[in-house]
């Protein structure tokens, strides 16, 4: 008649969850109850993440033997392990036994405070004490014992069985009184125990009972003139027999005719004929209470979790604060009301800490200690990268992509977009540089177009000339691709538009260079070069290079092709928005066509440095290759070394800075003859100066 057991154990991991109750106590009565209580809630605690800090067994024996000296020196020779523990949990488990030795224990922790102030630290007698539906508190007898130990149990949480008030209860047992006892050995007992006096037949040394004492004057504490579960259980219990009885009275197989006769007798029932009348049996008691038996004959019903209050006056009220039903709608099985719990008063944070250690702040993971329960551990750091946003957790957590761990690895912050917007300032600079350097360049071709017929604009093919400018006007005008946010047209023109241009660029000057070495060559006497002097070798020679960039160009859009993409992982803060360059391979085959163009043209301008200066600007063209090759040559490790929009506004520099070297070395001294010197820009100059 009272509800199954593992219920019971099922919610005493509910409410150790809902506080946060990870490192509790123990205690048992040392018989085959209380091993099998251990047995049991022991695994069940470890499937949960719950460790048992201490396990006290109690020796039953000395605490009904009688003999208090032999009970002192047990409990001074073997201080329980729990006043020195950590755990402010304690489940207990057992009989009236079980509390008696508990009472004994704080006893004795208090005289040693006493004695020594020293133990005050050390041992901690303030306690959350659990307690099981075995155990029906009696504190009268320990308050008799010491004054102290009538305060140890306030603020316990205990199962009890499920109890509701029947009508007239109370009214029967105030009619209890001495004349009971003739016919209840019990209650001679329990009358002489209960108000510290003797009947005439006992030899107890103590004042004679008058026979007008009443249970209601005994204090709360002894008795309770309440229903308690115990009694509701042995209520129903009657009742679920009654019910039984009537059953089978009421069956044509229980009664039998007597012979000659037609009267009906009752048949005698044995007990066991009732086991299947009890299975599965349901009906309502006098209280209103819906009492069903499973198909078990075990009580279906929950328990309530009540909070024990004790009082200076010896009295205790218990206040219900929960209630474990297996009947409730899933997920409301257990309920509690914590606002309504009174804790110890002596806890100095409420609800207390049942930790082997701290709690581990967020930003800190468990990390655990060798050779101990898995219940105990050190918080350490979360590791780079993760982060653990609520107390306690086990493990530290990644961040999604898209987000990123704060200083303190508690939070987890959205990346910030990283690219070369228009507002930033490396992109401001880059379009004025870029802007200055295209309005300087269209300046320089309209020089050369206004003095078109001038010597020093006619020298090395004027045709070659305003290829060369038109290139690097478009040179410095690509480097605009390469701001604001990757889209899908910006990637496929950025680096092919570039690699193109660049490519007529150095064509341009190679087939500058070529002429200028061909033109000092055909000047010898019976040279037979003259015939590949002219216009028709050079522009074959721009045309033949620049197609070749434009078939490397065409086979990488054609086998994978630039995109935009982002990178999450690369940079700590923030989400890299970037064209992903999709063929790698033939993006380097850009840029190294690029720099052969760019060693060929070196090497030729090079060679022909040294030829008259009438024909000559191969001086210029070595030393802008020169700048051009050291430009990108510290391009290619700065550039890997980078990431985001560092990453572009290197390559943005890079291309102004080597269209810039190639434009300034190449056409300043011949910008300055035609606008400062004008009266040496006519081949008579040019020659005597040669001589």
């Amino acid at each position: 008649m009272v509800p199954n057991e593992g219920l019971q154990y099922q919610g005493i991991i509910q409410l150790l969850q809902h506080f946060r109750w990870k490192w509790v106590g123990l205690i048992a009565i040392n018989d085959k109850g209380g091993e099998t209580f251990l047995q049991t809630i022991e695994p069940i605690l470890s499937k949960h993440g719950i460790c048992s800090a201490f396990t006290e067994r109690v020796q039953k024996h000395l605490y009904f033997s009688g003999n208090v000296l032999e009970m002192v020196d047990d409990l001074l020779n073997n201080l329980p392990t729990f006043m020195l523990s950590k755990a402010k949990a304690v489940i207990i488990y057992g009989d009236s036994g079980t509390v008696r030795w508990l009472g004994g224990v704080i006893g004795v922790v208090k005289i040693l405070q006493q004695i020594n102030p020293q133990y005050k630290k050390m041992l901690s007698p303030e306690k959350v004490w659990i307690t099981t539906a075995q155990i029906d508190f009696t504190l009268y007898t320990f308050q008799k014992i010491t004054e102290v130990d009538r305060q140890m149990f306030h603020g316990s949480i205990c199962f009890s069985i499920h109890a509701k008030e029947l009508r007239d209860f109370e009214e029967f047992l105030k009619n209890i009184n001495l004349s009971w006892a003739d016919a209840d050995g019990f209650i001679n007992d329990f009358w002489e125990q209960a108000f510290s006096c003797s009947l005439s037949n006992s030899t107890v040394p103590a004042d004679k009972c008058t026979g007008e004492e009443m249970l209601e004057s005994l204090p709360a504490p002894f008795f309770e003139m309440s229903m308690t579960g115990h009694s509701y259980s042995i209520y129903n219990a009657v009742y679920a027999l009654a019910q039984a009885l009537h059953m089978t009275s009421s069956t044509k197989a229980n009664f039998r005719k007597m012979e000659g006769g037609d009267k009906l007798f009752y048949q005698k029932v044995e007990p066991w004929k009732l086991h299947s009348f009890l299975q599965g049996m349901s009906f309502n008691n006098s209280a209103g209470d819906e009492i069903t038996l499973n198909e078990h004959g075990e009580l279906d019903a929950g328990f309530d979790i009540t909070n024990l209050i004790t009082f200076p006056n010896k009295s205790y009220v218990r206040v219900k604060v929960g209630r474990l039903d297996p009947q409730a709608p899933p997920g409301k099985e257990f309920t509690i009301d914590e606002a309504r719990i009174e804790w110890h008063r002596s806890l100095t944070q409420v609800p207390p800490l049942s930790e082997c250690n701290g709690i581990c702040q967020p930003g800190y993971g468990k990390k655990k200690r060798e050779g101990e329960k898995f219940c105990c551990y050190d918080c350490a750091p979360c590791p780079d990268g993760m982060v653990s946003n609520e107390k306690d957790l086990e493990n530290c957590a990644s961040c999604a992509k898209d987000l990123y761990p704060n200083k303190g690895q508690d939070l987890c912050i959205p990346k910030i977009p990283n690219f070369l917007a228009f507002d930033d300032v490396l992109a401001i600079v880059s379009t004025s540089t870029a802007l200055l350097l295209s309005l300087i360049t269209a300046l320089v071709l309209g020089i050369f177009i206004k003095h078109r017929d001038t010597a020093i604009v006619k020298a090395n093919n004027r045709s070659l000339t305003y290829i060369l400018l038109i290139s690097l006007l478009l040179c410095f005008l690509c480097s605009l691709l390469f701001i604001g946010k990757p889209n899908k047209v910006t990637c496929l023109l950025r680096q092919t538009a570039f690699g193109i241009i660049f490519s007529v660029a150095l064509s341009s000057i190679l087939a500058k260079t070529i002429s200028v070495v061909l033109a000092f060559m055909a000047t010898k006497p019976g040279s037979s070069i003259r015939k590949w002097v002219g216009k028709r070798l050079a522009y074959s020679i721009v045309l033949c290079c620049s197609k070749t960039q434009v078939v490397i160009c065409a086979l990488w859009l054609t086998i994978s092709s630039p995109f935009p993409d982002v990178d999450m992982h690369s940079m700590r803060e923030g989400i890299i928005f970037l064209c992903n360059e999709g063929s790698v391979f033939m993006f380097y085959c850009v840029l190294g066509y690029m720099g052969f163009l760019a060693i060929v043209s070196f090497t030729v301008a090079f060679l022909a440095r040294k030829l008259p200066d009438t024909f000559n600007e191969a001086k210029f063209i070595t030393f802008s290759m020169l700048v051009f090759c050291s430009v990108w040559l510290s391009f290619i490790p700065t550039y890997l070394s980078t990431r985001g929009k560092y990453m572009v506004a290197v390559e943005i520099f890079s291309i102004l800075a080597s269209s810039a070297g190639l434009l300034a070395c190449i056409f300043s001294p011949k910008c300055y003859i035609i606008v400062m010197r004008p009266e040496l820009n006519n081949r008579e100059q040019l020659i005597r100066r040669k001589i």
